[in-house]
């Protein structure tokens, strides 16, 4: 594979996801113990002055975020996380969502992350060492989460793929609603890039398919979806979303948009299908 988030890690992307993973992973915890399953889990921590630095988009990002003073509580919770990485100030090193995930557990939680890279894989094992309740783990994480999710307590379950595989959308999208529609009390969010509507709006069709009749959809968009070879924004799509998701999402997105977009930017929220 060619992707590497290291070029991308702290960019307004990993911004909405981590600021919402945190968000929910405290409510799935509130209802009992938790086992998230993350099917692409990367490499648990970035060097921000290698590829980030060079890409110029956690310059973008989270460097602007730890600048801001006026974070909502939401986006604050994701800033401690990095300010607790960078203890000399700064942001050279950023937390992705193992690392995030593991400070968090309980002793009754549990992590498990897919990575097939296997260079990647030996970093994200040597980033979880430290947490005895988290473990990453070899293997295709589409496949691995369905099997994990359907013999977990609490599932939470993260879906990240970097799309760079032709069939990342409906794999993604078809791993979710599996998921969600065979335990109605597992949470999953799959994030996306937002390049063109048509894109986007195929996946929500075909979760629609799938069975999926209400999901969150949280959006923030940097600029006007106009050029479908840039991303011009992001989108998290939470299948059984907890009470007060809806909240969440706006005040991470609306701030995201508002503070890191260019002209035309704009944060949407909404829900899939009918009330229930």
């Amino acid at each position: 594979m060619n992707y590497r988030h290291s070029f991308h890690a702290g960019n307004f992307a990993d911004l909405v996801k981590h600021a919402l993973v945190l968000w929910l992973l405290g409510r799935r915890q509130g209802a009992g113990p938790v086992t998230v399953i993350d099917t692409h889990a990367g490499a648990g921590v970035y060097d921000l002055t290698g590829d980030g630095a060079r890409s110029k988009e956690a310059e973008a990002g989270v460097a602007r975020l730890m600048a801001a003073a006026d974070r909502p509580p939401l986006i604050e919770a994701l800033a401690a996380e990095v300010a607790r990485l960078n203890p000399h100030g700064g942001a050279a090193l950023y937390p992705g969502s193992p690392l995030l995930i593991a400070g968090r557990l309980r002793p009754t939680d549990r992590y498990v992350g897919f990575e097939l890279n296997p260079p990647v894989l030996d970093l994200l094992e040597q980033a979880l060492e430290p947490f005895p309740q988290a473990v990453g783990m070899g293997g295709d994480g589409y496949d691995q989460a369905r099997g994990w999710a359907s013999r977990a307590q609490g599932a939470f379950v993260l879906i990240d793929p970097p799309f760079e595989r032709p069939d990342d959308y409906n794999r993604a999208a078809d791993a979710a609603a599996a998921i969600a529609l065979a335990d109605p009390r597992a949470i999953v969010a799959v994030w996306t890039p937002l390049k063109d509507l048509e894109t986007f709006d195929g996946f929500l069709r075909r979760l629609d398919k799938a069975g999926v009749k209400r999901a969150l959809v949280a959006e923030a968009r940097l600029r006007p979806l106009t050029n479908p070879m840039k991303m011009n924004g992001c989108a998290v799509v939470v299948l059984n979303p907890p009470a007060g998701a809806e909240a969440a999402a706006s005040e991470i997105c609306g701030w995201v948009a508002d503070r890191l977009g260019d002209a035309g930017a704009r944060s949407e929220v909404w829900m899939t299908g009918a009330a229930a």
